[in-house]
């Protein structure tokens, strides 16, 4: 009963949307005051709606209803109650819910929280939102049904990914689908505007708060998904270009840009266009990874779904926003007229460098991930013909071809942009506005700059016969971060210490927040750095008794045994580390194998510190006697995730500034849209 009552609220929240996508937009072309009035209560019964049915589902898992498919192919009895819960999200049919749940709840927060909006703006964004939710909804009800029963119910079910039965796996797609979602609020906004035919600071200060939250929750979410697999996956990297890690790093990166764009709308009303753009490929690049990880065109360890047919609804999805989006922006471009004029050197130009630098590397990532998809395509059977395939016309191919795209081509094209947005982040955070002289503010950072010329010439005499890569991570890590603080000094003024440090404390939260965030940059480059460049790794067999040596330390494999889990059986290994022959811990790492999907995974034991991690992996028994073991000490590791935090730290500290909890004002009260 509770199963159907799910379905039947999904197919009515269906209803709703279709009809808060409708009524809302036609009222605000026809200035109908009754009609806008619909976008709030039906956006806020939506969520309730979805709410219900996401309920529903939950239910079915927690109590192993096996009459419902999904129950049956994600979970078991024997299963931890945690991951029967994050089973709901675990797979594609249950995410998609999950998505359309978060969509509706953003909707929702825009009609009870956005009542400072001009009406005509409110009923459009609202009723984007729902044809957004329409889209999502449709694909799900008509293509991935999370509420399909079978006839014959088994005793029991298939169980859960096993790699997804992990704490970081239950929390990580939450915070993420929070990110990417959110995204579409920056949409709706830009779509809203370009049928106003209006963008001025205020609708920035409007859009900036959505946003914001946007990016912390896609923050959070992507460190969240790196320290999973930094200690989950047994090979000790906390990055590794995955096509699906790319998916949520591409927004992330547009969001970054709209996020410093969005500023310069609100405080100059400059880049209006470009602002615009940039909300339209934020959401659409969301889009685009939401194809990736559905679809199964690209391999990826992330996949939820490989189904073709799926895909091509996505694709369809895709096609209808984001050409839409771009049709209308290009026939309202002409209308955002720019008011603000500033010179080469000011905040407005370092932020649009910014922004080209986000936007550029954010392509350089795209590229890299869709490449092998182009070049397998492109190099099919060439007995189609020159004219269906006409690169074996040109001579391009003379084979089918299979490509792989790795770390190493991102990490060579995608770091030089970064390096240039360090080395730009300190300076373009403290020029003024519309004019300024560079020469001024470089003479504030130079205490900084000398700082960190000097710790990276040490960092590099001390490693002498090393990469350069820690050296260089060092100084521009130590650059941001030095910069953020200068800039935060510099804005109390002149005059004796403790007076500077009183009003330190009374600035407002958002120059807090950017200072926190960039500190925040500043400390992951030095720390990625660090770890990339200056990590060691030991392969070998082991025998029980044996010890070796590790960057100082002394491992010693004490014993190796069977255990048995709730639903999994591991081999668990003892190993004793030691320097100097004082004890510093005992780590258990494991190999378990989970019979029902009769899958092996690699359960890696940390000694975590915060300056090294000792990172133990235990392996096959060998023919010979003993056991393949791995070892890595990992300096300065857990700085990536602190570094990350920062960042999502100084975007809720933005977040909860007084201008962004108070009406935004500053707009007449009625929007005159373009002819």
């Amino acid at each position: 009963m509770i199963v159907e009552l799910g379905h039947f609220a999904l197919v009515l929240a269906l209803g709703v949307a279709m009809v808060q996508a409708v009524l809302p937009l036609i009222g605000a072309w026809r200035r109908w005051n009754g009609w806008m009035a619909v976008a709030e209560p039906a956006a806020v019964v939506q969520l309730m709606l979805i709410a219900v049915a996401f309920g529903a589902l939950t239910w079915a898992f927690v109590t192993s209803d096996f009459s419902l498919r999904l129950v049956v192919m994600n979970s078991h009895t024997d299963k931890p109650m945690l991951y029967k819960i994050s089973g709901v999200w675990g797979n594609h049919e249950g995410s998609l819910l999950l998505w359309s749940l978060i969509l509706a709840l953003f909707g929702a927060c825009a009609a009870l929280f956005g009542t400072n909006l001009p009406p005509t703006l409110r009923a459009r964004v609202l009723g984007v939102q729902a044809l957004i939710g329409v889209a999502f909804l449709s694909f799900m009800l008509f293509t991935s049904n999370p509420f399909l029963r079978l006839s014959v119910p088994p005793m029991n079910g298939e169980d859960l990914n096993p790699l997804l039965q992990d704490p970081g796996l239950a929390f990580h797609p939450p915070f993420l689908y929070l990110g990417y979602v959110g995204m579409s609020m920056a949409f709706s906004f830009a779509v809203a505007a370009l049928l106003e035919g209006r963008v001025d600071a205020a609708w920035g200060r409007w859009v900036r708060p959505w946003t914001l939250a946007a990016w912390i929750f896609l923050t959070i979410g992507i460190a969240l998904g790196s320290w999973w697999a930094y200690y989950e996956l047994g090979w000790g990297g906390f990055w590794f270009w995955d096509p699906v890690e790319n998916a949520s790093f591409m927004p992330w990166l547009f969001g970054a840009a709209l996020l410093h764009s969005a500023i310069v709308v609100e405080k100059r009303e400059s880049l209006k266009a470009w602002t615009i753009l940039l909300a339209i490929l934020a959401f659409g690049f969301s889009l685009i990874g939401t194809f990736i990880v559905r679809s199964g065109v690209i391999t990826s360890v992330h996949s939820f779904a490989s189904d073709p047919e799926r895909g091509i609804f996505i694709l369809m999805i895709l096609g209808v926003f984001m050409g839409g989006a771009l049709l209308l922006f290009g026939l309202r471009a002409s209308a955002m007229e720019a008011k603000g004029v500033f010179s080469m050197v000011s905040r407005e130009s370092a932020l649009v460098t910014n922004n080209l630098l986000l936007a550029v590397s954010s392509f350089v990532v795209f590229v890299g991930t869709v490449w092998p998809l182009f070049v397998e395509i492109a190099s099919q059977d060439p007995y189609w013909g020159a004219m269906q395939n006409p690169f074996y016309a040109l001579g391009l191919f003379t084979r089918p071809q299979v490509l792989s795209v790795g770390a190493p081509f991102f990490d060579a094209a995608f770091t030089p942009f970064m390096v240039a947005l360090a080395l730009l982040l300190p300076v373009g955070a403290m020029l003024p506005w519309k004019r300024a002289q560079a020469g001024r503010v470089l003479r504030q950072l130079v205490p900084v700059a000398v700082l960190a010329f000097a710790v990276g010439a040490l960092v590099f005499a001390i490693q002498t016969g090393r990469s350069a890569l820690v050296p260089v991570g060092a100084a521009l890590g130590l650059w941001v971060l030095g910069g953020a603080f200068v800039d935060l000094w510099t804005r109390t003024g002149r005059g004796d210490l403790s007076g500077r440090f009183g009003r330190l404390t009374r600035l407002p939260r958002a120059d807090w927040g950017k200072a926190t965030a960039h500190a925040g940059l500043g400390v992951t480059i030095f720390a990625v750095a660090a770890m990339t460049g200056w990590a060691t790794e030991v392969i070998k067999v082991v025998r029980i008794g044996e010890s070796f040596d590790l960057s100082g330390y002394q491992v010693k494999l004490v014993d190796v045994h069977e255990e048995k889990g709730p639903n999994y059986i591991s081999t668990m290994a003892e190993m004793a580390v030691t320097q100097g022959g004082k004890p510093v811990s005992v780590l258990f790492p494991e190999k378990r194998v989970y019979p029902v999907q009769a899958m092996p995974t690699t359960e890696a034991a940390l000694d975590y510190g915060l300056f090294r991690d000792i990172y133990l992996v235990i392996g096959d028994p060998q023919v010979g006697g003993g056991y393949a073991v791995r070892g890595y000490w990992k300096p300065f590791a857990n700085w990536i995730w602190i570094g990350c935090g920062l960042m999502a730290l100084g975007g809720l500290l933005s977040l909860t500034d007084r201008r962004y909890r108070v009406a935004a004002g500053a707009r007449n009260a009625r929007a005159v849209p373009a002819e």
